[in-house]
């Protein structure tokens, strides 16, 4: 993917940011859309719920995404569009951001969506959203009127507009989600689910599948196109693989496996993109737990990741589909810098490094000994780089133990409880470093929580880069922060960068306007249609 220019997303990051159209979607087609029609979408994600305002992630944003609109939407070049929010205005100190709703929206039970539902709805995620630091700066929600809400800060916030996106701020129904009970665990979100997007929920199984129906009363006339969307669930890649290319699917995102995406680029009758993945911003990597020895000394780090040949990884193991990855912001960001500290291969620097580090290796060749946990459902990515790394570190005197979890939670507890050596991590950088990265290297996010600062890095000049960084409005400015921030983090290794997740779609050739926005297959999908 290539770097985007600075000056492309000035409107995003910068101090202001003014509505421009009404209009909204992508740029209009010669073909007209057509209305009717089931979309079949496979998914080996596993959602607990679908409520978004609560949970990050793949499983539930595919699905919380169509349940529920959000105050605004972006497009492929990171612009902000109207979405439930007609227009809007973030004030020039970058202290507030004011959202004027549209009039004519209403909830699936047919009750209006007001200021105080945005309001409810931002401060619910504040409370309970695991990315701390995306509503962080927001002290209240101000409502002169049913349609004008006022999300008031206490410092400059540069992410707040990236934030009103849908993966990341569904509009939850307050007279429903306000009634007391524990947002998390509130038994609507799995039954009678009510939002106020293009799709209303009406079948969830755990585990298997989700039907999504028109909302006839969705706020943007006409749409959405389909009539309805069905999300297959199975861990099995394969299956679904197999049940695109016999057309009981038409649409698979998320594919990363290279034999699957060699396979798929050749079936006639199906397209295949990496397009739609800007947002999530995928970087596979290698954390180390710095409470344990001998990781917990820099040289020991900084020899595994000298006896780790990336290129062979992205080139070999991966089909040559992946990039390398060498720093926590990925390259397609304009904040993102390339002055990194490096670690190319080689096995006998390696080997002295350890030496030089205290760790002789026995007689027989054994300096000590590690586990390598990953996380389980992406084989390609996670459980081939891990045995990969097994083998190139025995080279070198270290004896790795490759450890399975039997599943998500059984992994996501072991990061939570910091029960592990190393582990390969597959981690989103969600379009904002304040949104995605802050969180895994402020010594105020060391919790007993997945995807969290887990490696227990702590370093007071990074907390304070970070935080300066996070209350900052001119991206030139920002860049230059996050600039040192990266030199420091790649020289310390609390992680080890390997690539950028290779995602791609393959949908149908019969399906129009696939979403290929910044949130990809994350996005409401009002637009899709069948030909």
């Amino acid at each position: 993917m290539s770097r985007l220019s600075l000056t492309r997303r000035t409107s995003l990051l910068s101090a202001a940011l003014v509505s421009a159209s009404l209009l909204i979607g992508l740029p209009a087609k010669a073909e007209e859309p057509k209305r009717g029609g089931t979309l079949v979408i496979g998914s080996t994600q596993v959602p607990r719920h679908v409520n978004g305002a609560v949970q990050s992630g793949v499983a539930t944003a595919m699905p919380s995404t169509q349940i529920f609109a959000s105050p605004l939407r972006f497009d492929d070049k990171w612009n902000p569009q109207p979405y439930l929010a007609e227009s809007w205005k973030l004030a020039d100190d970058g202290k507030s951001l004011t959202l004027n709703l549209r009039k004519n929206a209403v909830f699936h039970d047919g009750k209006p969506i007001t200021s105080a539902d945005v309001a409810f709805s931002i401060m619910a995620i504040k409370a309970n959203h695991p990315f701390q630091t995306m509503m962080g700066p927001v002290e209240k929600v101000d409502t002169p009127d049913a349609h004008t809400a006022i999300i008031r800060m206490s410092t400059p916030h540069p992410a707040i507009v990236l934030a009103m996106s849908p993966a990341l701020c569904p509009i939850l129904p307050k007279h429903i989600y306000g009634d007391g009970q524990d947002l998390k665990n509130h038994p609507r979100n799995t039954t009678d689910v009510v939002g106020s997007g293009p799709f209303k929920m009406t079948e969830f199984q755990a585990g298997r599948r989700i039907v999504l129906e028109r909302f006839d009363k969705f706020f943007l006339p006409g749409k959405p196109y389909l009539d309805k969307v069905i999300m297959n669930i199975t861990p099995d890649a394969a299956s679904l693989v197999l049940s695109l290319e016999r057309g009981d699917l038409q649409m698979l995102p998320f594919i990363t496996l290279p034999t699957d995406l060699k396979r798929l680029a050749s079936v006639s009758n199906l397209n295949l993109t990496e397009k739609g993945y800007d947002g999530i911003g995928a970087i596979n990597w290698l954390a180390f737990n710095l409470t344990k020895k001998p990781l917990s000394d820099v040289q020991v780090r900084k020899a595994i990741a000298t006896a780790i040949d990336k290129k062979f990884i992205t080139k070999a193991l991966m089909g040559g589909f992946a990039k390398v990855d060498d720093g926590p912001i990925v390259p397609s960001s304009p904040l993102a810098t390339d002055d990194l500290v490096r670690y190319p291969v080689d096995l006998k620097k390696s080997a002295s490094m350890l030496d030089a580090a205290g760790y002789k290796a026995n007689a027989d060749g054994e300096r000590f000994k590690l586990t390598i946990d990953y996380l389980p459902g992406n084989d390609d990515q996670q459980k081939n780089v891990a045995e990969y790394i097994r083998g190139q570190l025995k080279k070198v005197g270290i004896t790795v133990e490759v450890r399975a979890s039997a599943d998500f939670p059984s992994w996501a507890k072991r990061m939570a409880t910091h029960d592990f050596d190393m582990s390969m991590d597959m981690v989103f950088n969600w379009g904002d470093p304040i949104i995605g990265v802050h969180r895994t290297y402020l010594s105020t996010n060391i919790k007993p929580i997945v995807w969290t600062n887990t490696q227990s890095y702590s370093n007071p000049k990074v907390d304070e880069l970070l935080n300066t960084a996070g209350g900052l409005v001119d991206p030139t400015k920002r860049k230059a922060y996050y600039a040192t921030f990266e030199k420091i983090v790649t020289d310390e290794l609390p992680i080890y960068f390997i690539n950028q997740v290779p995602y791609h779609t393959a949908f149908s050739k019969k399906l129009g306007n696939t979403p290929t926005t910044i949130w990809g297959p994350m996005s409401p999908y009002d637009e899709i249609y069948f030909k």
